[in-house]
């Protein structure tokens, strides 16, 4: 069965759906043909651009800058306070309408998924004609427009997608990297941060065909164990599966937003302690073990990534699921600020076995399962402030 994957991305979506909700109740312009923005409370952390216009995109106006930044470059900018409950229902019918056509959906974020078309290519047909009707259906039924990537993996999907916009749809086929992706700047590459585009700037590599083609000793001291990761993307090379959630989920995920931009690595693996926790309890009470961790990164341009590791053996526990997100975060973050972290766990099974390596501590590894076993039965009968589990 021939792989194909659409990244599917509602073209600026707090924004597109408050002109929506505006026009259906009697408002006479549509915001999205204004130099108009969606931000939340100045006095606040929120006093921030969420979303923008094409007019005030052209304006130069940047997501999550100031809004007195914004202001600057546009003298008659129309700001618009979000609408959360409002997105949310937005958000589950443009998933629900999805999910008439195939359940193999993961959602990467409120207003953006990956598709796999290629289990359902032999009902639908071509996956551009199919696309173009989506595109329509979507726009004529809910009002709002969305790009549409299609490629063979989901990171050239993803890529595709963010080609131009509004309203577009674009491919980029294994076929078609060297044309399409490689000549793009460095900047553009999915998966590569703020902070990672600075250092192959100094190192002369502007374009994703720099990086692509770049002697691996001349990147390793700057990005050590990415520095496989970072080539293997710039050439277009992506293995993950589409992870969806069905009535037999094969995949549990819990996001976070965090209070502010966290850059202290110390107050995300807070966070991630307290995702893993939510993971393992879920695990626990669906008799299942996971065998791949991924940890879902959203930094403060609002940028997402998603990184992921096999574990060693099958769990279900609080420990190996909190040091493997850990070791992932650490492994991949370019130090940009983070506005959302989040975990997800797959490859399940109902049984624990597992292979044995010379270099594990197996009396430590019963060990930790017998703590995890007796907190959790303290935690159920008294409640989860009773006790914290901890773990360095």
């Amino acid at each position: 069965m021939e792989k194909i994957i659409m990244h599917i991305d509602v073209n600026s979506a707090f924004l597109s759906w408050t002109a929506v909700d505006l026009l259906k109740n009697g408002y006479k312009k549509d915001i999205r043909c204004e130099c108009s923005v969606i931000g939340g409370d100045e006095s606040k952390r929120k006093g921030i651009v969420l979303a923008k216009s094409i007019l005030a995109k052209n304006k130069g106006i940047n997501t999550a800058e100031t809004l007195y930044q914004a202001r600057s470059k546009c003298r008659n900018l129309k700001i618009y306070r979000p609408n959360y409950a409002l997105y949310d229902k937005m958000s589950h019918a443009f998933f629900t309408l999805l999910k008439k056509y195939t359940n193999d959906i993961e959602i990467l974020s409120i207003d953006e998924c990956f598709l796999d078309y290629g289990k359902v290519k032999k009902i639908y047909g071509d996956e551009v004609i199919f696309a173009n009707k989506l595109k329509n259906e979507i726009y004529k039924t809910l009002g709002f427009t969305v790009n549409i990537g299609i490629a063979n993996n989901k990171l050239c999907a993803k890529m595709a997608s963010d080609f131009s916009k509004p309203n577009k749809i674009h491919t980029l086929y294994d076929y078609e990297i060297k044309e399409k992706m490689w000549p793009l700047p460095v900047e553009n590459l999915y998966g590569i941060g703020k902070k990672s585009t600075e250092k192959l700037i100094n190192l002369n590599i502007k374009t994703i065909k720099d990086l692509a083609t770049c002697n691996k000793e001349i990147l390793y001291p700057y990005f050590k164990n990415q520095t496989d990761y970072i080539i293997k993307i710039a050439n277009g090379i992506d293995d993950s599966d589409v992870l969806s959630e069905k009535k037999d989920p094969k995949c549990i995920s819990t996001t976070t937003t965090l209070l502010y931009d966290y850059d202290d690595i110390a107050e995300i693996n807070k966070e991630l302690k307290t995702i893993s926790e939510k993971i393992s309890n879920e695990l626990k009470e669906k008799s299942v073990y996971t065998s791949r961790v991924a940890v879902i990164i959203k930094d403060k341009y609002f940028k997402t990534t998603s990184h992921q590791n096999k574990l060693p053996n099958p769990t279900n526990s609080l420990n190996e699921i909190y040091e493997m997100s850990k070791k992932i975060f650490k492994e991949y973050w370019d130090e940009t600020p983070v506005r959302l972290i989040g975990i997800r766990v797959d490859a399940f099974s109902s049984s624990k076995d597992y292979q044995i390596s010379l270099f594990e501590d197996v009396k430590k590894k019963e060990n930790d399962e017998i703590v995890d076993a007796l907190i959790d039965s303290l935690i159920k009968k008294y409640g989860d402030k009773i006790i914290k589990k901890w773990y360095n």
